[in-house]
C-alpha cells in the first residue's frame, strides 16, 4: 500500500473518531468545522461562538452547540417557501 492511501485511511479513521466524540478540542473544532485555527480563535475571543474553558486555558466545544452554530440563519429554498405559501394560502381559505 503506498503513502498516499495510508494517510488516506488515517485521514478517514481521524475524522469518524472525532465524528463519534460529544466534546471536541481546539483543532478538533478547526477540522471538524473546516474553519482556520485564527478565524475560529477570533470567534472565541469576541464570543461569537459557544465554548468552555473549564481549567481557564484550554479550549472545548460540545459538537452539538458547533452543529446548532454551523446551522443558524438558514435560508429555506424555493420549494419550502412555496410548500409553505401552498398551506398558508389553503389555511386562510378554510378559515
Amino acid at each position: 500500500m503506498n503513502e498516499f492511501k495510508i494517510a488516506e485511511k488515517l485521514d478517514r479513521i481521524e475524522r469518524l473518531i472525532i465524528s463519534n466524540k460529544k466534546v471536541l478540542t481546539f483543532d478538533e473544532a478547526c477540522e471538524y468545522t473546516g474553519l482556520s485555527r485564527s478565524y475560529l480563535y477570533k470567534l472565541t475571543s469576541s464570543g461569537r461562538i459557544p465554548f468552555s474553558k473549564p481549567n481557564g486555558k484550554i479550549i472545548f466545544f460540545e459538537k452539538e452547540k458547533l452543529d446548532n452554530w454551523l446551522l443558524q440563519n438558514s435560508h429555506k429554498s424555493d420549494d419550502e417557501i412555496e410548500e409553505e405559501s401552498l398551506s398558508y394560502v389553503i389555511k386562510k381559505k378554510k378559515a
